[in-house]
């Protein structure tokens, strides 16, 4: 799966609070095709991981992929960045 197009625009999601100090997930994407992106990659790790997502699976198990899914991309953003600085 190439992400790297799609996902490491440095805005992919504006975080809007609001200023009641209550935190709100307001996100948007703003990189077109990044939610698809986001899907596949899940079913993908999920499939790595032989899980089935969905709401017979344990909370834990669903959380695994979305944590395998954060540690790829924050991978990959290093990646993206650290040669962006050289």
């Amino acid at each position: 799966m190439n992400t790297k197009n799609c996902l490491f625009n440095y805005d992919i999601i504006e975080n809007n609070n609001n200023e009641g100090g209550e935190i709100m997930n307001n996100n948007k994407l703003v990189v077109p095709g990044s939610k698809q992106a986001l899907e596949a990659m899940k079913y993908e790790i999920a499939r790595e991981l032989g899980i089935n997502l969905g709401a017979d699976t344990t909370s834990r198990l669903n959380g695994t992929v979305g944590g395998e899914m954060t540690r790829r991309l924050v991978k990959l953003g290093e990646e993206y960045y650290g040669k962006q600085a050289r």
